[in-house]
């Protein structure tokens, strides 16, 4: 019987009594919709893998959460194999088409495009690279065919779905995409009102689509009627791109070593750039020497250690991070033991004006970032009984991607998370717009052994350039502080980058906020607020998992 569990109640799944080492024989399912939770504990219950569930997860999420995610986008894959110990780094990344150029994103008299207009133009679209990388982790860790893992979806697309509080709010939102023709379309009601929540959803296109690529597998979408759909699509006005038919046959995800790092209590193991892993990872090891992990969750300091070590990390994450098949990413340099120190030593007694980005060893001379990236993501976490993994974060990039359906799915709009607006300066960024390269992503999908290279955990989140930070506060709540998974979650979500210390003021303490303003941190409301943490933790022979309380997630145990 499948088991979905409240937003902010704890799941367990026991092993044996008595077992002793940290194996795992319970499966577990945390996603951001109850659907595509029921849509993995079912693969699951069918004998499937952790990266078979994970297809049909991100299959339902596309139909469920379009505002979030879906085929259209891109998606980071990071799988655990318990036979080998291993773990693997599937890049599903959008990439440029061959067409692109700096000065793609900009008007006749080459000034930057508001980003508001940009977001929404077809010159925005990268080559899709979701469906790529789900069907290169399922061929290395797939159990069942894969055309027996989009069941769940294409039922569930023509029967139709309920329509959530929260998908309702973006119906409905302020956002340009929320006004865009094809978004207005498919969510009005009969008499052209908008769909509310408790509206009932059908997408029969959708369902379509999932049936080709159920039959006729992953190729079919990069080649064909689907292929030349998105590229017609993108090449419509206002702002049409220059993707061809060429471009989405070329595509190809990439199957690449993770980064891995031994901390206090594991071994945390992230994608490698162009995703924001290494600044995971640079932040939790310039925490791991500070006297925090003696605090907790009421202490001042704490959070303040927490905000100086988040600025120099996103200065160095901002300044070097980008495709590194165009540009030299220092990672040994950055995580860099003397490195890490003379970055910690930055940390004084009150908030630095600045923090400007570091030169670690390997570092090639690069002009500032002016990357915004907004934050319309997904994350979610597979578990088997076998003990194989799924960490993976999945997007369009912002809402509704570029706000155009091509049969039943939206595209991203992902190239405008490339830093565009410094298109003219004589050094490019390492993020600056390039043919056939992928932007840089803040997703961060985790996995985390123990120091015998065992399974230990799995989390991640949506959120943006918000990401890291919201990953590192869980840990940080969850292993330094050690609160239970669900609490590490649910923790006031802070976001200091360059200036700007933002967050969840008006969840924090009146206390705890002015002693923070007293060190120089005046943390502001309104924004760093949208994370959607999921995880699950290998604790005392018990699988423990956990959903972010502010958005519709779930934990089920098939």
């Amino acid at each position: 019987m499948l088991l979905l569990l409240p937003l902010l109640l704890l799941a367990g799944c026991r092993t044996p009594e008595g077992s002793g080492a940290p194996t795992v024989d319970q499966s577990m399912v945390v996603a951001a919709h109850p659907l595509a939770v029921e849509a993995g504990t079912r693969v699951l219950q069918r004998g499937g893998s952790a990266i078979d569930a994970a297809v049909a997860v991100q299959l339902m999420l596309g139909l469920v959460e379009p505002q979030s995610s879906g085929i259209g986008g891109g998606a980071i894959v990071m799988a655990y194999d318990a036979s080998t110990g291993e773990v693997t780094s599937y890049l599903g990344r959008e990439t440029a088409p061959a067409s692109a150029t700096p000065a793609m994103l900009r008007d006749d008299d080459g000034r930057a495009l508001p980003h508001a207009e940009a977001m929404l133009g077809g010159v925005a679209t990268g080559v899709p690279g979701a469906v790529a990388a789900f069907a290169a982790a399922h061929q290395a860790h797939g159990r069942l065919p894969w055309a027996a893992l989009f069941d769940e979806a294409i039922e569930r697309a023509e029967a139709g779905f309920v329509i959530g509080p929260r998908l309702a709010r973006h119906i409905d939102g302020r956002f340009p995409q929320a006004s865009a023709p094809d978004v207005v379309a498919y969510f009005s009601r009969p008499d052209g009102t908008r769909m509310r929540a408790g509206d009932r959803a059908r997408n029969p296109d959708y369902a379509d689509t999932l049936r080709t690529l159920a039959r006729e597998g992953a190729d079919a979408f990069y080649r064909g009627d689907i292929a030349a759909a998105i590229a017609a699509r993108t090449a419509a006005a206002p702002l049409p791109g220059g993707m061809t038919a060429r471009d989405l046959a070329a595509y190809g995800a990439e199957t690449v070593a993770p980064l891995c790092r031994p901390l206090r209590a594991y071994v945390l193991c992230v994608p490698p750039p162009p995703t924001s892993g290494v600044g995971l990872l640079q932040l939790m090891l310039l925490l791991q020497e500070t006297d925090i992990a003696t605090r907790d969750a009421d202490d001042p300091q704490a959070w303040f250690l927490f905000a100086e070590a988040s600025r120099a990390m996103y200065a160095d994450r901002d300044r070097y991070v980008g495709d590194p098949r165009f540009v030299p990413v220092p990672v040994d340099g950055l995580l860099d033991a003397g490195y890490l120190d003379a970055r910690r030593a930055l940390i004084g007694d009150t908030a630095a004006p600045e923090h400007p980005a570091g030169t670690p060893a390997g570092a090639p001379q690069l002009a500032d970032d002016a990357t915004r990236e907004p934050a319309g993501t997904s994350h979610f976490v597979v578990v088997d009984a076998q003990g194989n993994a799924a960490s993976v974060t999945t997007t369009v990039e912002s809402y509704f991607g570029s706000g155009r359906m091509v049969r039943g799915f939206f595209l991203n709009n992902q190239l405008t998370d490339f830093s565009w607006a410094d298109a003219d300066r004589p050094l490019p960024a390492a993020n600056a717009v390039a043919p056939g390269k992928r932007p840089r992503s803040s997703m961060t999908p985790a996995i985390l052994l123990d120091h015998d290279g065992r399974f230990l955990g799995a989390i991640g989140s949506p959120g943006g350039n918000a990401i890291p930070a919201y990953i590192a506060k869980a840990l940080t709540g969850a292993f330094d502080w050690n609160l239970p998974l669900a609490q590490a979650l649910a923790l006031p979500n802070l976001v200091a980058r360059g200036e700007r210390f933002d967050g969840e003021a008006t969840r924090m303490p009146a206390e705890l906020r002015a002693a923070l303003a007293r060190r120089g941190v005046e943390v502001r409301p309104g924004a760093g607020e949208d994370s959607g943490l999921h995880g699950v933790l290998l604790r005392d022979g018990r699988l423990e998992g956990a959903a972010d309380p502010r958005r519709e997630g779930v934990v089920g145990c098939p």
